[in-house]
């Protein structure tokens, strides 16, 4: 996929995969990191001794909320840049799935579809988004979500045919 498209592009890509991202690698290290920032210190997430001996994971896992999280990174590294744009705001989420759980050292990435693309105003789209984050080697991904975002661009650089 291009690094760059105008909005005209937009509505001829509706339903097509535009974007996956380099692999991530979701360490210890960012795991601890994240139980700091959100108080989430569960033992399953940061206490790689007991979550071996205790749960059937074999050793800690990502929060759901930091594998959520990585879209963003995901999504600056694949997705092309509207050229009109001026700024993008995270909309919000319509439906997110926790599918499988991303252990400490697994890797994974991002794969974005664009479903649904509307215009709200005269200079706001809003992109909807089947947002996958695959894990490496499972057969499972370990979210699935449909991501609304609002693409912002000044109402002139919206062209007739838009």
């Amino acid at each position: 996929m291009s690094q760059e498209i105008s909005l005209p592009d937009v509505k001829d890509l509706l339903g097509k995969e535009i974007g996956v991202s380099d692999w991530i690698t979701v360490t210890q290290e960012s795991i601890d990191n994240f139980a700091e920032a959100t108080g989430d210190f569960q033992f399953i997430h940061t206490d790689p001794v007991r979550a071996a001996a205790e749960t059937p994971f074999g050793g800690t896992i990502a929060h759901g909320f930091l594998s959520l999280s990585l879209l963003s990174a995901m999504n600056y590294n694949c997705l092309p840049k509207i050229r009109e744009q001026t700024m993008c705001i995270n909309y919000g989420f319509d439906k997110v799935r926790f599918v499988a759980p991303v252990k400490s050292g697994a890797r994974v990435r991002g794969r974005f579809t664009i479903a649904d693309a509307r215009f709200r105003s005269a200079g706001m789209l809003m992109v909807s988004y089947d947002a996958t984050v695959e894990i490496e080697g499972e057969r499972k991904p370990a979210l699935t979500a449909i991501w609304q975002t609002i693409i912002q661009f000044e109402p002139k650089d919206r062209s007739a045919d838009v």
